[in-house]
């Protein structure tokens, strides 16, 4: 009676795009993870702020790391970093995606054609070239990497060069929002932690004072 069913292949990726419970409740549970993360602002908003960079990055699947290794570079909090890479989620991974790819080609001077039905192809088709070319090894298929080369080329470096800006404006928009708010709500909680301590000493001692006198 106490075995839970395990989620399918399906309902994960259905969870994915749809969180359990809605995407504000988990953004409101992200958010209050963070406020009641033990280290001072500054470095808590540092970690933020790597991690929402990471997600303007088209390394999928790597952004935990990332924000990890970046965190630890700019000595920011490494939880909050992790926290913050669901910046990056179905809803605005399209918005990024398209500006990054777009401004990146841009930078580079190539055609600004590459819009996110190509990306997401480009993508599904870059990991099935490379699936191929590797079983080709094992067999007498010949491998074949212009679709790599091509996805390379035209949406990979795009999308790498082009996120970079947006991405540094983005995370210092948010570490310059989130620091204030963070030590707002870090001395509000101390406060309200230091009445409920005083309260409890002072029925403490209310209640030996009883005592003594019922001696």
């Amino acid at each position: 009676m106490f075995k839970r069913n395990p989620r399918t292949f399906l309902r994960k990726v259905g969870e994915f795009f749809y969180p359990r419970g809605g995407w504000y409740r988990a953004a409101t549970y992200v958010l209050y993870r963070m406020r009641r993360l033990p280290d001072p602002p500054h470095r808590i908003s540092r970690g933020i702020a790597a991690g929402v960079f990471v997600c303007f990055t088209p390394f999928f699947g790597l952004h935990f790391l990332f924000a990890v290794i970046l965190a630890y570079i700019l000595r920011g909090n490494i939880l909050a970093a992790l926290l913050a890479t669901f910046f990056g989620n179905p809803i605005t991974f399209p918005i990024i995606a398209e500006l990054s790819t777009s401004f990146g080609s841009w930078m580079m001077g190539l055609p600004v054609d590459i819009h996110l039905p190509k990306i997401i192809a480009g993508f599904a088709g870059a990991m099935s070239d490379l699936g191929a070319n590797f079983k080709a090894i094992f067999t007498p298929d010949r491998a074949d990497w212009y679709g790599v080369r091509h996805f390379y080329h035209r949406i990979f470096v795009p999308y790498t060069i082009g996120g970079i800006i947006p991405g540094i404006i983005t995370a210092s928009v948010i570490y310059i929002l989130s620091r204030p708010i963070i030590t707002v709500y870090q001395k509000r909680r101390i406060k309200k932690l230091k009445q409920r301590y005083e309260k409890r000493m002072a029925e403490r001692a209310a209640k030996a004072d009883a005592a003594e006198k019922n001696r």
